[in-house]
């Protein structure tokens, strides 16, 4: 059975850290895009990151320019999203992906999903 599992979210204040980590299992994503949305209350899903299957190619959502870090260890099978300068309004369920094409998985449609990890980012 295939699965994405995130780990790393909690609680933290305005301007600190947080890494996200994604775990899969049930199949190697070493060929796939892998990347990270998330959804605030009453809010549509939102694009965060995503990375090429080798790591050469990141792209990112412009609210996180600049302050999160996507990358990737497909020796582990695990792509991790490092937040910094962390600010109220990303605040969100925080939903890992993979597809086998980076453009279906930017899009919102990728193949395989997380469950979640909630990332509160209080004032």
């Amino acid at each position: 059975q295939v699965q994405l599992v995130e780990s790393g979210g909690g609680l933290v204040q305005a301007g600190g850290s947080l890494r996200l980590s994604c775990a899969a299992s049930g199949r190697t994503f070493s060929s796939d895009a892998m990347g990270w949305f998330r959804q605030a209350p009453g809010k549509e899903r939102e694009f965060v990151a995503a990375i090429s299957w080798g790591g050469g190619k990141t792209y990112y959502a412009d609210s996180v320019k600049g302050r999160f870090t996507i990358s990737r260890d497909n020796a582990k099978n695990t792509e991790y999203l490092q937040m910094n300068s962390l600010k109220p309004e990303d605040t969100a369920v925080y939903y890992c992906t993979a597809d086998a094409g980076i453009s279906t998985l930017i899009s919102g449609s990728g193949r395989y999903w997380g469950q979640g990890t909630q990332v509160t980012v209080s004032s």
